[in-house]
């Protein structure tokens, strides 16, 4: 059965995997990939509003318990964790090098919590 929550999860790893394909097309320069837009702004425009996203289709979907939910969330939350790590490898390349490590470890934190709530939705669906 599709959601609210189901669609929600999907735009979040569509958006996920449209930024991450820009990133390694681009090399992760600013305008470099198939999308016109700086580091900044990509990561505001594609990289923030699936974290939104997974937890309001968690949360909106406390009751039913969705198996197939709680994978999705897991996906996402190992693409946020594969974004933050990648984040902190280049960070040795760039001026920025705490700041790049520090939202890269805020990335792998924030993606293993998504991760962690899909596993709390697969638990969920199986004692019931």
């Amino acid at each position: 059965m599709v959601s609210i929550p189901h669609v929600l999860s999907g735009i979040s790893i569509i958006l996920l995997t449209i930024y991450g394909v820009d990133v390694i097309v681009g090399g992760g320069g600013a305008g470099e990939g198939f999308l016109p837009f700086d580091a900044m702004t990509r990561g505001i425009g594609f990289g923030f509003p699936p974290i939104i996203l997974s937890f309001i289709a968690f949360f909106m979907s406390r009751n039913p318990p969705y198996k197939g939910l709680g994978i999705m969330l897991i996906i996402t939350g190992i693409l946020i964790i594969i974004g933050g790590a990648i984040s902190m490898s280049s960070a040795g390349e760039s001026e920025n090098t705490a700041r790049m490590a520090g939202e890269g470890g805020g990335l792998i934190a924030v993606g293993a919590i998504i991760a962690a709530l899909g596993g709390i939705k697969i638990k969920k669906s199986l004692s019931n």
